[in-house]
């Protein structure tokens, strides 16, 4: 059975300190609107392609895609064929490392413009 998949947001993982700076910073040098809160693990900076900033833990600052899709299972299969590996399982979704080592995401397809640009996988 096929499914769909699209890369649909980018994420700049930052360390707590630097979180709200990040967070300035990136929406404006993206030209996004954004509502900051410091109590929340995200900033997101909707379009297109959708931007964001993580709080994230010392060691995981960086930056990582998410993939999204209609059916976790089948494109996570299909990432792990091409190399990838599962690094944790989080509430919908699969945290993964690329064979270079970059971390991305498997998540499911809840964006607004979903599916365009979606590739569809047999």
């Amino acid at each position: 059975m096929s499914h769909r998949s699209r890369i649909c947001a980018v994420y700049f993982d930052v360390g707590r300190d630097d979180y709200a700076n990040a967070a300035h910073f990136w929406a404006g040098a993206l030209g996004r609107e954004t509502e900051f809160d410091p109590d929340k693990r995200y900033t997101e900076m909707p379009g297109e392609l959708d931007y964001g900033v993580q709080s994230v833990e010392p060691g995981r600052e960086g930056l990582h895609i998410d993939f999204e899709t209609d059916d976790v299972e089948a494109e996570v299969a299909r990432l792990e064929k091409l190399g990838a590996r599962k690094r944790e399982f989080v509430k919908s979704w699969w945290v993964m490392i690329a064979p270079g080592g970059q971390p991305f995401c498997v998540v499911p397809a809840e964006s607004k413009s979903w599916p365009d640009g979606a590739v569809e996988w047999d």
